[in-house]
């Protein structure tokens, strides 16, 4: 069981077994490729402009990324940075822009770039995410973002949040079929061939059944009895979707009776769900 938008003011984010590191500095016409190495660790932070009651500014979420990075030997520091917020037919997008389709809004100032360009200074990783909605195609909606966010080095994949997708604005979302999600990987290929797809939910079933080349697992599920009932969740989904990276967001207030009296909860957490 999951609640929506609970998150605590920062939802941690753990990813098993995937890793990219970029390329040297794009050209203006070439976006980065980055470039493939063994299957690591991944830490860091999932952002939204609907998260926290307030934004203190990239610094700040460069400094979470690397701190919850640093409490895993060898993890890369990482985000799923959201830019598309769930509007019932289509998505908001956090920046300017204007869209045949009426059902793609946008804002009127850009929330995403001096982050971005930031994390490209840095080397913190980032996954475009967007909540999908329910009448407009999830590849223009990858497109959308790229095209917006392509040339930042430090993107390393776009992620859609199945909870979301044919929504009729409860969470749960439509089962996504293997045609779909191939062709949401194509999508954001087509702009690099290094991209990486992520697809979200709680529910094994809403996952494609057998594609898994090219895209991460996330659990989001919260609402655990303790530590050991999350990590045997988070090892079903694991197993569920193996050899697959898997990564999962953890942090919710749905869950904090629990964790808030753990040490250190990010790294607590995050050691028990690598032990499986």
């Amino acid at each position: 069981m999951k609640l929506t938008c609970c998150a605590i003011f920062i939802t941690l984010f753990l990813l098993i077994s995937c890793r990219t590191t970029s390329a040297p500095t794009p050209t203006p016409t070439q976006p980065a490729t980055p470039a493939a190495v063994p299957p690591t660790l991944g830490a860091g932070f999932r952002f939204s402009t609907y998260g926290p009651f307030y934004d203190p500014g990239p610094a700040y979420w460069a400094s979470v990324g690397w701190q919850m990075a640093g409490k895993f030997p060898g993890a890369s520091p990482q985000a799923i940075w959201i830019v598309g917020n769930y509007g019932i037919a289509g998505p908001v997008f956090t920046f300017p822009g204007t869209h045949e389709d009426f059902n793609i809004h946008f804002s009127s100032k850009d929330n995403n770039e001096e982050a971005l360009t930031l994390f490209d200074q840095i080397g913190l990783q980032v996954w475009l995410q967007v909540e999908p909605g329910n009448e407009v195609p999830v590849e223009e909606l990858i497109h959308i973002m790229l095209n917006q966010y392509g040339h930042h080095p430090s993107v390393m994949g776009v992620g859609i949040d199945v909870e979301w997708f044919h929504s009729d604005g409860d969470p749960g979302g439509r089962a996504v079929t293997d045609e779909e999600a191939t062709a949401w990987l194509a999508a954001a290929r087509s702009h690099n061939p290094a991209y990486r797809l992520f697809l979200k939910h709680w529910e094994q079933e809403k996952m494609p059944p057998t594609v898994r080349e090219g895209i991460l697992f996330v659990d989001d599920e919260q609402q655990f009895d303790s530590l050991d009932d999350m990590v045997a969740g988070f090892a079903a989904w694991g197993r569920a979707f193996a050899p697959a990276p898997v990564a999962f967001q953890y942090g919710y207030t749905g869950d904090q009776k629990w964790w808030k009296e753990l040490p250190d909860p990010p790294a607590d957490i995050g050691r028990g769900s690598r032990a499986w």
